[in-house]
């Protein structure tokens, strides 16, 4: 390593390639596949289109740039201790890619196993959470119910006194938890999916999806009309306006999600804590800062700016499971925009629209869902079938009233 770093750095000319398509790239007229949305989800899609099942024809699109949406604005948490059979079964899928997408890039996601420490204050939350593990052991996802005693041993810094507003009685350690960087996961998608022809436009915003005799035949974006065969959408929280240019009306409602980081620490805090009682997530980065985060907003809005009543909710929340954070510093706080669906599951699959495709409804679970969702997404695009894992997600589920209700399965909104 430390040769490469020397011939690297007394190169006369600049040895480092281009990851990504040049922004000087002309559209082409026709692909076969076009994707709209260059975050996780559309990057891995891409990925795994190109790689697997050799379509490379392939136009990503983006009115931002890549992993600029929702990708850029998460924490980054990787878990699959879900309730419902589906969820588990298809996030538990998504872990398991995660554990090997460094070494299937040859590029760092850094991703980190830290476990995942969930907190009951309640008797009725301590019951949720024996059903919870009974289905993730059951799934072969490692979750248990522990003790107090336990979660001393896990957290030592946390604030456990038996006469606090909300005495901790008992919590949900889950070992599969993890955190990763989201934007290295979007980069390692599309670096992939560009080395194979891929296209990626960023700048370019689709602005009206063509449709005759209920099929999809282009997209028409600020830099021109494209003819396509398919098309992927996969936008997170504008999912519904998106999909409204296709003339689908999801049940989807969209709201900010908020979250903040503190001044960097020396390291003291490996898990994940979460407490869906008071509404407060928190775990420590590689680089020390503490990350806060909680519920979404109380309100439906298209918008990323954040907010000082949620700085001070957060905040109080945070300081009664770590006093010592008191004296912090805040060094930023940003927001996404989730799309909410009514059983907090996502929605994935077909459409109304003849080979138009959805990947939306993720909320808060949109990056931890990324390998799985891109995999499936290219397995439905490639073969016209929904992968047995996803199709209970289908759009169709809410008209024949088969919801699968994840709400449940929340850690503060997480």
């Amino acid at each position: 390593m430390p040769f490469g770093l020397l011939k690297y750095g007394l190169s006369k000319e600049y040895p480092a390639q281009h990851h990504f398509t040049p922004s000087s790239t002309e559209l082409k007229k026709h692909y076969d596949v076009v994707i709209i949305g260059a975050g996780g989800h559309g990057a891995a899609c891409a990925y795994y289109l190109s790689k697997y099942h050799g379509v490379t024809n392939i136009a990503v699109l983006d009115k931002g740039y890549l992993g600029g949406g929702n990708t850029a604005r998460n924490t980054a948490v990787i878990r699959s201790n879900y309730l419902t059979e589906e969820g588990v079964s298809f996030y538990r899928d998504s872990v398991k890619l995660y554990q090997n997408l460094s070494n299937e890039f040859g590029y760092n996601i850094m991703m980190e196993n830290r476990g995942q420490l969930t907190l009951a204050h309640s008797d009725a939350a301590v019951r949720s959470f024996r059903w919870r593990a009974e289905v993730n052991q059951h799934l072969g996802v490692r979750s248990e119910l522990v003790d107090r005693q336990t979660i001393r041993e896990l957290v030592p810094n946390l604030n456990m006194p038996e006469d606090g507003r909300y005495p901790i009685m008992a919590g949900l350690w889950h070992a599969d938890g993890a955190t990763a960087r989201h934007d290295a996961v979007a980069w390692g998608y599309m670096k992939g999916a560009c080395e194979r022809g891929v296209e990626l436009h960023q700048l370019t915003e689709v602005e009206d999806v063509l449709i005759s005799n209920g099929k999809v035949t282009g997209v028409k974006t600020n830099r021109g009309t494209i003819n396509c065969g398919s098309v992927v959408q996969a936008v997170a929280g504008t999912s519904s306006v998106v999909a409204k240019m296709a003339g689908i009306k999801l049940p989807v409602h969209s709201f900010p999600l908020q979250a903040m980081v503190t001044q960097p620490y020396k390291p003291l805090l490996t898990p994940h804590v979460s407490s869906p009682h008071v509404h407060v997530y928190v775990h420590q980065t590689s680089r020390g800062e503490f990350v806060i985060g909680g519920g979404s907003d109380p309100y439906p809005l298209y918008n990323t700016r954040s907010t000082l009543d949620m700085k001070e909710s957060l905040a109080a929340a945070a300081l009664e499971l770590f006093p010592f954070l008191s004296q912090a510093r805040l060094m930023r706080q940003w927001a996404g925009i989730t799309d909410m669906t009514p059983d907090y599951s996502p929605i994935m699959g077909l459409s109304p629209v003849e080979n138009y495709y959805l990947d939306a409804g993720w909320g808060t679970w949109g990056f931890k869902a990324t390998p799985i969702c891109g995999q499936t997404m290219a397995e439905l695009v490639a073969t016209g079938k929904p992968p047995e894992l996803i199709k209970p997600f289908e759009l169709e589920r809410f008209y024949r009233h088969q919801q699968i209700n994840e709400a449940g399965a929340t850690a503060a909104s997480h």
